[in-house]
């Protein structure tokens, strides 16, 4: 069973679309299950800063990849390659519909491009590490500047992580970090490739609603909640967009509300990155959410048309 994945930026209705293209299937006699590939949306917990649908929202269709990590456990691309290919494979055998649906960039394209990950070394890794508790992330990404000025181009200097895995693939293959990146091919599964994007300003509108939507909803109480469980201990989950603002925000000892115009901003941001990131794949095929019920049908014709 051909899958379909559905991306683009933050906030275009990936989650919705999935599900309407769910029901359509389904009134042609296809089961279908949801694949998530958004990586925040891994852990428990993370619902109302990630948006996750709740289980009352997602209209009986099974859901893969959500929940399956503690906010002090460290989401990998590697790891997430392999579960999630062995739900979309398993799906597929069930003669389902598998569905990929979420905006993380580098998860996706592993997975549909089934990127082979380079080597890690634990001694090379841990003697960067040291170095970057020892001079701080600033001085490090400079160095890797020096070392590999591409991925210091596309690595944001304040992250620390994958400033670190930069610099040990580039002592442990001698080639450029891009060099280990995946490269677009044909998509794994034959799978059809759906994006969805609107103009700036329209969405720019959508966002802001969104993160009212959230801290209204309860975002500073679920942070709270999750401090409490660890999540500042973690690695990756109390970096994501919303959640690192607020804790910022109480740790500066504000009541978390302040956080408001910065998780906009940052989510602001991260947009423009997904939209570079995702049309540089030729392989999509863009749609504009505006018409739910003309993006349904698009999708559903396009996932139809078997290359």
């Amino acid at each position: 069973m051909r899958p379909m994945a559905i991306v683009g930026p933050t906030g275009t209705g990936k989650s919705e679309l999935a599900l309407d293209v769910a029901e359509r299937a389904e009134r042609l006699g296809i089961d279908v299950e949801i694949v998530n590939a958004d990586a925040m949306q891994l852990y428990r917990g993370m619902d109302i800063g990630t948006a996750k649908l709740p289980v009352q929202a997602r209209r009986g269709i099974p859901h893969h990849q959500l929940d399956v990590l503690d906010v002090t456990e460290t989401a990998t691309v590697a790891r997430y390659q392999r579960a999630a290919a062995a739900d979309v494979e398993a799906i597929a055998a069930r003669g389902a519909l598998p569905v990929i649906v979420g905006g993380s960039m580098l998860y996706i394209q592993s997975l549909l491009d089934d990127w082979e990950f380079p080597a890690t070394d634990p001694a090379v890794r841990a003697r960067w590490e040291r170095r970057l508790a020892e001079v701080g992330v600033g001085r490090l990404h400079a160095e890797l500047a020096r070392r590999d000025p591409a991925a210091a181009a596309a690595i944001l200097p304040t992250d620390g992580r994958r400033t670190v895995r930069a610099l040990e693939v580039v002592e442990l293959t001698g080639q450029p970090f891009a060099a280990s990146a995946p490269r677009i091919g044909a998509p794994r599964w034959d799978t059809v490739i759906i994006g969805l994007d609107c103009e700036t300003a329209l969405l720019d509108e959508k966002l802001a609603r969104r993160t009212e939507a959230m801290f209204d909803r309860g975002l500073v109480d679920e942070v709270r909640g999750l401090l409490r469980e660890g999540l500042r201990d973690g690695v990756t989950a109390p970096r994501a967009v919303g959640y690192a603002q607020v804790i910022a925000d109480l740790d500066a000892g504000g009541n978390g509300d302040g956080a408001r115009e910065p998780t906009f901003v940052a989510t602001r941001r991260y947009v423009r990155r997904q939209r570079s990131w995702f049309r540089r794949d030729h392989r999509i095929r863009w749609l504009d959410p505006a018409d739910r019920a003309d993006v349904v049908a698009e999708a559903v014709r396009a996932w139809r048309d078997v290359s």
